[in-house]
């Protein structure tokens, strides 16, 4: 037996969902799980399903050819599948800041996260002791602006090496390039405070301070060539007051940036995201 996981888009038509779960009837599947959305503004349709099959009775390869032959091609659709096993190859790039990197490493030693991690990339070395620790190698690539282009290639050079699935800036300050971007389309994750554009700049809290914020937040995002305007996967908020000090709502604002990236990731390898234009679709 094995399970595959099916994400679907496409213009939206009567007859999608009863020929899609027919289908899978009609390969001796079962159906375990099926959510689906239509945007009726645009007459899109959205689908996530997955489902239980005999391997003797139709193979996962067998399913997937048939599939595209049949139903996508029917439909023209925009598809992707997964094997509900496969532990998806996540690299993660980081600077300086620890938080996010001991999160993650952590839900990920613990089980939590369903991936494995092939190396740890940062453009400094100070975090290269934590990836040591983890027992998950760390590459160091300074980046300058003489070197940046050499840098994008050798850390396109270790992604395609490693047959990374998606990439993970854990505070990774550096502005991805176009080349990565291209090759990495909607499978590069950011996080960052939700602050942008209202406090740009080196310190965004000492600037909501001053402003006497109230609310404050993170977003976890695909990366686009626009700078942090990507489709966003995971939002959190959390109320301040005028009792925090600067320190205190930069302590507030890294958990939730651990939370936020935590969550955007687990959606990711589940396959629970659908991106169309500049929006997701995220299922539950």
């Amino acid at each position: 037996m094995y399970a595959i996981t099916l994400v679907i888009q496409c213009p939206d038509k009567k007859g999608i969902i009863a020929d899609v779960t027919s289908f899978v009837y009609q390969q001796k599947g079962n159906i375990q799980y099926i959510d689906q959305y239509v945007d009726r503004e645009n007459g899109a349709f959205f689908m996530r399903l997955q489902a239980e099959l005999d391997e003797e009775l139709c193979t996962y390869n067998s399913f997937v050819a048939l599939f595209e032959d049949d139903l996508a091609k029917t439909y023209t659709m925009e598809w992707s599948h997964q094997h509900v096993d496969y532990k998806p190859k996540m690299a993660v790039f980081v600077s300086k800041y620890d938080h996010c990197l001991y999160d993650l490493l952590g839900r990920y030693k613990s089980g939590e996260l369903d991936v494995t991690i092939p190396f740890i990339l940062s453009n400094h070395a100070d975090l290269a002791p934590i990836a040591k620790a983890f027992e998950i190698p760390f590459l160091h690539i300074p980046v300058t602006p003489d070197t940046k282009a050499k840098a994008t290639q050798q850390q396109l050079e270790h992604l395609q090496q490693h047959d990374i699935d998606f990439v993970v800036l854990a505070r990774y300050m550096q502005i991805i390039p176009e080349e990565l971007i291209k090759v990495y389309k909607n499978r590069i994750i950011n996080i960052h405070h939700s602050f942008l554009p209202a406090f740009p700049g080196a310190k965004p809290y000492h600037s909501a301070f001053e402003r006497g914020v109230k609310i404050i937040g993170a977003t976890s995002h695909y990366v686009t060539e626009e700078l942090d305007a990507g489709p966003i996967i995971e939002q959190g908020v959390a109320q301040v007051s005028h009792n925090h000090s600067v320190s205190q709502l930069i302590a507030k604002g890294r958990d939730l940036e651990k939370m936020v990236l935590a969550n955007a990731v687990k959606h990711h390898v589940a396959k629970k995201v659908m991106v169309y234009g500049n929006k997701t679709v995220i299922f539950t």
